[in-house]
């Protein structure tokens, strides 16, 4: 990294810090993932107990991402509790309209609210960055509508930023590949149900087993579309690895099972 990058990552971060620091108390929307796992950690650097890291556990969570966030909290010694949030309760968010991720969002941040009430935190932040203010996020007007802060979008952190940052603090979630919640494998206008989440969680799972690593499962009803990262592509256009592929979907329900050409790509359901 060159002086000048390093210097202007040095400044974003004493940004983040800055306002962290200016909270006073805060709970953190915390999923595991790069984003907010580095943010639940800097704001137990800044403000220790009063920070409080919060994960959403629901039938759209896999198990691995909630085992993943138990253990990074553990880890780093970070105040943390989970939550179970009631999405699955709501008709709106199960017909998986395009604002699917509204009505999550505003659940959970309609949670957050009841406990930074009842437990006097002044604030509520999620992981936001930089980079995720050009794509198709309806979860970011729950936010707006819950007044939920964004400090690393205040301090201009993109993804690079971030990964670099947790890298430097020893994080293991530095090179965590970008997920998501499991209902986005299912396109939009089709029903989120527990059944067609478990299969999706169940064929990623038996993916990662192969040693894939950045991978989805987009779920057409009987048929299963895998997408697998570029590089990793060559690796699964074999016979042999198709063979396994049609085994493994085929024995959780599905009747077909393609793998699609041009690869995982972050939302490709939003191009709907």
């Amino acid at each position: 990294m060159s002086t000048a990058i390093s210097t202007e990552l040095d400044a974003k971060e004493q940004l983040l810090l800055e306002g962290l620091k200016n909270l006073g108390a805060a709970i953190v929307a915390f999923s595991g993932g790069t984003d907010s796992a580095y943010l639940a950690w800097v704001a137990n650097r800044v403000l220790g107990e009063r920070a409080l890291a919060i994960t959403a556990d629901s039938a759209s969570i896999p198990r691995s991402h909630l085992e993943d966030a138990l253990d990074f909290a553990r880890r780093f010694g970070i105040r943390h509790e989970v939550i179970a949030t009631r999405e699955f309760e709501n008709p709106l968010y199960l017909e998986n309209s395009t604002d699917r991720c509204y009505y999550c969002k505003d659940e959970l941040f309609t949670r957050l609210d009841e406990m930074a009430v009842e437990r006097g935190f002044a604030a509520i932040c999620y992981g936001v960055n930089k980079d995720d203010t050009g794509d198709f996020r309806p979860g970011h007007g729950a936010a707006r509508k819950h007044r939920v802060l964004s400090p690393l979008l205040d301090a201009g952190l993109g993804k690079k930023d971030i990964r670099d940052l947790s890298r430097r603090a020893g994080l293991p979630t530095w090179d965590r590949p970008a997920s998501a919640c499991l209902s986005s494998r299912i396109p939009y206008g089709t029903a989120v149900t527990p059944e067609n989440l478990r299969q999706v969680e169940a064929g990623e799972e038996a993916l990662r087993r192969l040693g894939f690593r950045q991978c989805r499962v987009r779920h057409h009803g009987e048929m299963a579309r895998i997408e697998i990262a570029q590089d990793e592509l060559p690796r699964a256009l074999t016979v042999e690895m198709a063979a396994e592929f049609t085994r493994i979907f085929k024995a959780l329900g599905f009747r077909f099972v393609t793998l699609d050409l041009e690869g995982y790509r972050q939302g490709s359901f939003n191009i709907l």
